[in-house]
């Protein structure tokens, strides 16, 4: 996983990672596998609150771009924060057109709960000049 995600680490599209933080979180990983169950893409849900969740690093191999894997994945997890009770679902992203195609309504930084921005945010090499668009899905 980590080696997937590294190119867009670097680039700052995705933030870093560390491997112990993806290996403490990893139930809240959904997978996509090739018929070689190599991976080839990957998100986080990650829940702030009983009724706030995060879509987190949202990956998909370069080899499997454009065949809605990421969409997919999107999905799943959407599916997973409606069982689990959830409300809304956060995302920040510069894939805006992507989660809107899924129902997501881009919202004001401001609207951001205070935790993700201390928690998260504050790690970013882009802060506080954040240039990703805030997107948010009611379940």
């Amino acid at each position: 996983m980590q080696t997937l995600v590294a190119p867009e680490v670097q680039s700052g599209v995705i933030l870093e990672r560390s491997f112990d933080e993806m290996a403490s979180a990893i139930r809240s990983y959904n997978i996509a596998q090739d018929d070689n169950n190599d991976i080839i893409g990957f998100c986080a849900l990650h829940i702030h609150s009983s009724t706030l969740a995060e879509i987190r690093s949202l990956i998909v191999s370069p080899l499997f771009r454009g065949k809605k894997i990421a969409s997919l994945l999107i999905q799943y997890s959407l599916q997973e924060a409606s069982e689990l009770g959830i409300q809304e679902v956060l995302v920040l992203t510069y894939q805006r057109i992507l989660f809107e195609k899924l129902g997501f309504q881009e919202i004001h930084k401001a609207e951001i709960p205070n935790q993700k921005i201390w928690a998260d945010c504050i790690k970013c090499k882009h802060f506080p000049i954040c240039d990703e668009i805030a997107l948010i899905k009611k379940i």
